[in-house]
């Protein structure tokens, strides 16, 4: 009697259903680590197609099964960069804590991300090599982007955790910095992204905070017993170095942690 079951010499060759699809999203990021990374080596313009298919070890046509062009490419990279800044912002908001607190919270992840290839991809390329549906995309996300910072300085402001000032101007000066380690940091050097991080949630906004004490974002206050609360902050003192060193232990743990990476890709 015929119970339905198919031997095993008789079994299709084809994988699942489920089985393929992984297969392909799998395949599908595979090209985009490749082509972020030639991208950022060599720039997006001198970067082709063929140089990817190489490191990939495939055919150029290869990839035309995943992706139309190579501003596709491109504007997937930037799309999973933007996708990781819109977690932190998410993140952010959901939790507690005043708005200086919030704002270094924000500053910490950005700045991190700015160090990694697809957190890079949102600064170090060109949005004019978009098609105008996408750069529309693209200005609208940067907005949101900048309405975050805005949004903690003026919540700062009213809590009494920032002192008054222009949350435009701040917004600017603190996210141009930020974006500009994008440009500079290469993995590797003396300090480990999360540790730069760190260093420059405090830097960037110690002229805007109410109080002088350095902090690890959302973690604990480092305040010297030794230092007056009228007396204003030194630079270069003790204390100072003592806080750079923190970091860099902290950072140093928390390297050994593997990244986050997707699971899904658009």
């Amino acid at each position: 009697m015929d119970d339905g079951h198919i031997p095993s010499s008789s079994q299709s060759p084809w994988l699942p259903f489920e089985s393929r699809r992984r297969a392909r999203d799998e395949k599908r990021e595979a090209v985009l680590r490749a082509a972020v990374q030639l991208f950022l080596e060599q720039g997006y313009h001198r970067a082709t197609l063929n140089d990817v298919a190489k490191r990939l070890n495939i055919t150029k046509p290869a990839l035309y099964n995943y992706f139309r062009g190579k501003d596709e490419i491109l504007f997937e990279c930037w799309s999973i960069g933007n996708e990781l800044v819109d977690e932190c912002i998410a993140e952010t908001s959901a939790g507690g804590g005043s708005g200086l607190a919030k704002l270094r919270k924000l500053v910490v992840r950005y700045a991190e991300l700015m160090t990694e290839d697809y957190g890079k991809s949102l600064v170090r390329f060109d949005i004019r090599d978009l098609s105008e549906d996408n750069r529309k995309i693209v200005q609208t996300a940067k907005r949101r982007i900048d309405r975050a910072f805005r949004d903690y300085i003026v919540q700062g402001v009213e809590d009494g955790s920032v002192k008054p000032c222009d949350p435009k101007l701040a917004a600017f000066a603190i996210a141009g910095s930020l974006n500009w380690i994008g440009h500079w940091f290469q993995p590797g050097g003396e300090l480990t992204g999360r540790a730069v991080a760190e260093e420059f949630a405090i830097r960037l906004t110690e002229g805007i905070a109410t109080t002088s004490t350095r902090k690890t974002t959302a973690h604990k206050a480092v305040a010297p017993a030794a230092e007056k609360a009228d007396k204003p902050p030194r630079k270069g003192n003790a204390p100072r170095e003592d806080g750079s060193e923190h970091h860099t232990r902290a950072a140093a743990g928390a390297a050994g942690q593997s990244k986050r990476t997707r699971s899904r890709l658009r």
